[in-house]
């Protein structure tokens, strides 16, 4: 039992002693997180030295960003019960970790939005807008890890053989698209050989035993339409493309 030394404090003498506002200590009031334990004949609030003792904790749990919701069942087990604070302390770390996590990847971000608007030739508004689209639909298909993963490996490439590797990209997707205008077997010898060069093209970008070359397929499967409006072909043929390669997969 929490040892009461006969000190007491109005709402506004325990709100600077325990540095919140007097509104803050109505609203623990209201949702029973920490309640004046007297009352006064007239009816005015009176805190106890265990309720600035409460209220103190509350105080350390909320800057470690526990939610209010969850406080009160903490500070309502016995002061021994390690066990239950450890547990969630431990989710509270996790919660943490994943929230700096996220604020490193927005901050890396952001980081390349500037250095973009701050080149000499200003982007258009538009191919603004996208990259900032682009950057939401890579979030739903990459994790950060993946994301990461991709970045040091066009970092390992290197600018010449990112581009380079561009200009093939662009000239396979001509080549299958002839084909894909010719009705051209999806078994052909050279349909084969453009989907061999496709894939082998794209795992260059991918880790070595990652997940990300599946992770970009799904996205183009499920997204290839949006996907294809940011690229200089009509999306519905980089659709049928799409479409072409998946047959020409299932046929060897």
């Amino acid at each position: 039992m929490e040892e009461d030394t006969g000190r007491r404090w109005s709402i506004g003498e325990l709100a600077r002693a325990g540095g919140v506002t007097v509104r803050t200590l109505r609203h623990y009031d209201d949702i029973g997180l920490v309640r004046a334990s007297e009352r006064t004949p007239a009816g005015h609030r009176r805190y106890t030295e265990p309720d600035l003792r409460r209220l103190y904790r509350v105080r350390a749990l909320r800057a470690l960003g526990v939610p209010l919701a969850e406080i009160g069942a903490v500070i309502a087990r016995p002061a021994d019960d390690l066990a239950a604070m450890r547990e969630l302390l431990g989710a509270q770390l996790a919660g943490l970790e994943e929230q700096a996590a996220r604020i490193a990847r927005l901050t890396r971000q952001v980081r390349g939005l500037l250095a973009q608007l701050g080149r000499s030739s200003m982007p258009h508004p538009d191919q603004f807008m996208t990259t900032l689209e682009m950057i939401s639909m890579l979030d739903g298909y990459f994790t950060q890890e993946q994301q990461e993963q991709l970045a040091r490996r066009r970092a390992e490439l290197g600018p010449e053989a990112v581009e380079a590797a561009r200009a093939r990209w662009a000239g396979l997707v001509d080549e299958l698209l002839a084909h894909v205008r010719a009705g051209t077997p999806v078994d052909d010898p050279r349909v084969r050989e453009l989907v061999r060069d496709w894939d082998e093209l794209g795992a260059a970008f991918h880790p070595a035993g990652g997940q990300t070359e599946e992770a970009a397929r799904r996205m183009w499967r499920e997204q290839g339409t949006e996907l294809g409006r940011r690229l200089p072909w009509p999306p519905e043929r980089m659709a049928e493309l799409l479409a072409y390669l998946d047959r020409a997969r299932q046929a060897h």
